[in-house]
């Protein structure tokens, strides 16, 4: 199964900058993650679209027997530095290089959009045993604030086609009753992520969609959200930002 073009071409050439502007996650929600997923000591636990390891890191404390799947040459070079105790194999959503019932648990963070839904609950379904738990989690964008709500909209212009365009239809119809799984359990919790301004702008730089923007097109969303920041009220003259998120969290279990 091949990745999303988009995500192939825009996390491969800005891994770096992923790594350095992506958020991770907040401890209460990874603990709740941990809890019900089923990430154990010694349980044999797969972090499946792991890109530069942000959910990887706060997995193995945990004492796992933890793999790391992950597509995208680029994402995988940066997870292999930042975790190198946890071995990195290539594979996606719907191709997983296991065995049936062999796995106690899988985890996805920030990726299930990528995936193709129907495919991926029924290779998640073989390669899990009979009461093996797969856990989601997402940072879904919070727009309370008007400055944060704009930048975003400049976001929408660029990323009319992404799988999470819809966020929220999407979990319900994506997430909802799937054959080999029990219901969906879900949970809510918040974070923010503090920038300057120029971390602002490199945060959205190492969003795919405006990686893959040819040139001229790259620099003016870029310089747009320089505007935005120089010129809002709520923006102008302060050194330090905030973005906020929703964390969205789901487990389900292998019937």
């Amino acid at each position: 199964m091949a990745v999303h073009e988009v995500a192939q071409q825009g996390f491969g050439s800005e891994a770096a900058v992923y790594e350095r502007s992506r958020p991770s996650y907040p401890p209460d929600a990874v603990a709740w993650l941990v809890d019900n997923a089923g990430v154990t000591t010694g349980a044999t636990v797969v972090d499946l679209a792991a890109g530069t390891g942000k959910l990887t890191r706060l997995l193995a404390p945990t004492g796992a027997n933890l793999l790391a799947v992950e597509p995208v040459e680029g994402m995988w070079r940066v997870l292999a530095e930042v975790v190198p105790d946890v071995p990195v194999v290539s594979g996606t959503g719907e191709m997983l290089p296991f065995g049936a019932g062999t796995l106690d648990a899988v985890t996805v963070a920030q990726a299930f959009h990528w995936f193709d839904a129907d495919r991926a609950f029924a290779e998640l379904a073989r390669v899990l045993h009979t009461g093996g738990r797969l856990g989601l989690i997402w940072n879904a964008r919070d727009r309370s604030y008007d400055w944060v709500d704009q930048a975003w909209a400049i976001m929408d212009r660029v990323e009319k086609r992404a799988p999470w365009r819809d966020h929220d239809n999407w979990n319900e119809s994506a997430l909802g009753d799937r054959p080999g799984f029990g219901p969906m359990h879900e949970a809510t919790f918040h974070h923010e992520q503090t920038f300057t301004p120029a971390g602002v702008v490199e945060r959205f730089q190492g969003v795919s969609h405006v990686a893959t923007l040819p040139p001229l097109e790259h620099d003016a969303v870029l310089d747009e959200l320089r505007e935005l920041m120089a010129t809002h009220p709520e923006t102008r003259g302060r050194d330090e930002l905030a973005l906020l998120y929703r964390v969205d969290a789901y487990w389900c279990e292998r019937t």
